[in-house]
């Protein structure tokens, strides 16, 4: 029986450079805040070019694991920012096509939890935050409200302080942000639906009324639904990052 073997994957040395140094991130041999040598020290350890070592820091660098220190020639490790992380994901997820359905479901599944972990585990820093974002929610501006909604969603995630349940849901209000501004431009009553809905998920929370916040919220994404439907969103259309 003949076997054969596909053909090997050439890799840039800058790649592999950048492989070396995120395994050592990774398995924290290297932790957040340490300096990384210069680059004439790693292109001697590395036995490479400096251009490459350099190539390597900027790709590294671009995805949020590395940063220079003002007023520092050298690299630091750092942890890449949310924010950063969810827009490469809402970019992957919009050419791949995703439909606003799918953003919604996806919400469905996600945003109940989050309000049951944020009753749980919040804190007064938390309430107090989301309580300015509750005051924001009549705007007449609709960008602005739309952006408010989202927050709404976001400052309840950081209040349940589960890191994976913040960083699922954040590619999802990225794109979901757009619809929202529709749908308060849209429907007169959204704005005042969306206000009451985040009041009464906000106490739920406050009173750490699990089964309440869960409730609330499971009702208040069921309300957006409706709110496509009014403002004649096809769900069936394409999302765009």
């Amino acid at each position: 029986m003949s076997v054969e073997f596909a053909p090997l994957e050439f890799a840039p040395a800058y790649r592999k450079v950048a492989a070396a140094l995120l395994e050592r991130i990774s398995d924290r041999t290297l932790n957040a805040g340490d300096r990384l040598p210069p680059e004439v020290e790693l292109a001697r350890q590395f036995g490479v070019n400096r251009s490459t070592v350099r190539e390597a820091l900027r790709e590294l660098e671009s995805a949020g694991v590395l940063r220079r220190q003002r007023g520092s020639k050298l690299m630091m490790v750092s942890r890449p920012e949310r924010a950063a992380v969810a827009d490469g994901v809402s970019r992957a997820l919009a050419l791949n096509d995703v439909s606003i359905r799918d953003v919604w479901e996806g919400l469905t599944i996600l945003e109940p939890p989050i309000a049951e972990a944020a009753a749980r585990n919040r804190r007064a820093a938390d309430l107090g935050l989301i309580d300015d974002t509750v005051a924001q929610s009549m705007q007449p501006d609709p960008v602005a409200a739309g952006r408010q909604a989202a927050d709404f969603f976001r400052h309840l995630g950081e209040a349940s302080h589960n890191r994976v349940l913040m960083l699922a849901h954040e590619p999802l209000l990225q794109l979901l942000a757009p619809s929202l501004t529709t749908i308060i431009d849209e429907v007169a009553a959204a704005r005042a639906r969306i206000a009451t809905a985040q009041r009464k998920i906000v106490a739920a929370v406050r009173d750490g009324d699990v089964p309440a916040a869960r409730n609330w919220c499971e009702k208040h994404i069921r309300d957006y639904r409706r709110g496509f439907d009014l403002a004649g969103i096809d769900l069936g259309s394409r999302v765009q990052s």
